[in-house]
């Protein structure tokens, strides 16, 4: 991955996460480097603010079912129950993950949590209204154009309060930074590979702005969080009224 590249568009190319031909203890070293990556890059922050502010547009309701979709092992969501810890809010969780590997690194590391489930499925398998919320973090930025817009299509039927969208700001402070981090505590290839492309494949305010038009979600809300990431929050159509 070049360590400069142009930033004016969404980067077409495909992650190595992305073929499913590969994986094995390469992928499954991958997400425990991910893991740390994400802590220092913050990547939980923007969940939970989403995640919070449909619950309180929700009523805040004393239980909460959460469905991270590509959720990789999931780690983002130990914020989740910390916050369902503090709020006093009956929390259960599942994490849905095409690969084999993805599922298997989730319930190791939720293998002293009750209210975790691990599930190995595609979004576009999931029955209507399967969650209160449905999650995805560093997820839709593998999509693109009309799969892009299929995706978070899926994600909002399977939802019953709405959306929570947790992604990469497509910025050259952020490629650099996560460039230069991924060659610093990893030699994993899938990490270096794609942990720069994914900034590459971030996004933009005016992204989210056509995804907003095109799902004719006019409730759809998104907010720069730290650390160069995006909270996106699409509320249910039966919520709009409680905005």
């Amino acid at each position: 991955m070049p360590f400069f590249r142009k930033l004016s568009v969404r980067a077409q190319e495909e992650e190595l996460m992305d073929d499913f031909s590969m994986g094995g203890e390469e992928l499954s070293e991958a997400l425990q480097h991910l893991r740390r990556l994400n802590q220092i890059f913050a990547a939980p922050g923007p969940t939970k603010a989403g995640v919070e502010k449909l619950w309180k547009v929700a009523g805040c309701p004393r239980t909460l079912s959460i469905l991270d979709v590509g959720a990789g092992s999931g780690d983002v969501n130990h914020k989740l129950l910390q916050w369902a810890d503090q709020k006093g809010i009956r929390l259960k969780v599942t994490l849905v993950d095409l690969t084999e590997e993805a599922c298997k690194e989730a319930r190791f590391l939720f293998r002293n949590e009750p209210r975790v489930q691990v599930r190995q499925a595609d979004v576009k398998e999931l029955a209507d209204a399967s969650a209160d919320i449905v999650t995805g973090s560093q997820f839709v930025h593998h999509f693109d154009g009309d799969h892009l817009v299929d995706i978070v299509s899926h994600m909002r039927r399977a939802s019953k309060y709405g959306v929570v969208i947790n992604d990469i700001h497509r910025h050259p402070v952020s490629y650099t930074a996560v460039w230069i981090v991924t060659r610093l505590i990893s030699r994993n290839r899938y990490i270096r590979h794609d942990g720069p492309l994914s900034v590459a494949k971030g996004f933009k305010s005016r992204d989210w702005q056509e995804l907003q038009h095109r799902l004719q979600a006019e409730a759809m809300t998104y907010a720069w969080k730290p650390l160069f990431r995006y909270s996106v929050v699409i509320p249910h159509p039966n919520l709009e009224s409680k905005l």
